[in-house]
């Protein structure tokens, strides 16, 4: 069955509503990145993330991909979702809690996956540090 135009338009708007859930798009419109690092960025419990995730997901606005043990989330490709995203991400553009996100991706990026789920954020870090 095909969702309605108004169907879709409502389940993404609901999507979009919650500050966890527009944080999250905001992040993976640098692009893809896995559970633990939105995780670690939104302060939140993996379950809760997932949940916010799956609310995103099901109004087709993020895709997942499996490698491994490790779950990516990137924002969809479909031409509604990316009309959506960019609205949204627009109203929102240079907001403060957004700019920080931005900046902690940034560091989480240089982190291995691996390490950065299994250890933490800052036993990952210095794990880099002692390598490098």
């Amino acid at each position: 069955m095909k969702v309605s135009d108004l169907d879709a338009a409502i389940a993404a708007t609901r999507a979009l509503g919650h500050p966890a859930r527009m944080r999250t798009a905001a992040m993976l419109h640098t692009g893809e990145l896995c559970l633990c690092q939105i995780t670690e960025v939104l302060g939140l419990a993996p379950s809760t993330v997932s949940l916010h995730i799956k609310e995103l997901k099901r109004a087709g606005l993020v895709s997942e991909r499996k490698e491994g043990r490790w779950v990516f989330f990137s924002l969809a490709d479909d031409e509604h979702a990316k009309r959506w995203l960019e609205t949204a991400l627009a109203a929102v553009e240079g907001d403060p809690q957004l700019t920080d996100d931005l900046d902690m991706i940034t560091e989480l990026r240089m982190l291995p996956v691996a390490d950065l789920c299994s250890l933490g954020f800052e036993s990952a870090k210095a794990k880099l540090a002692t390598t490098s």
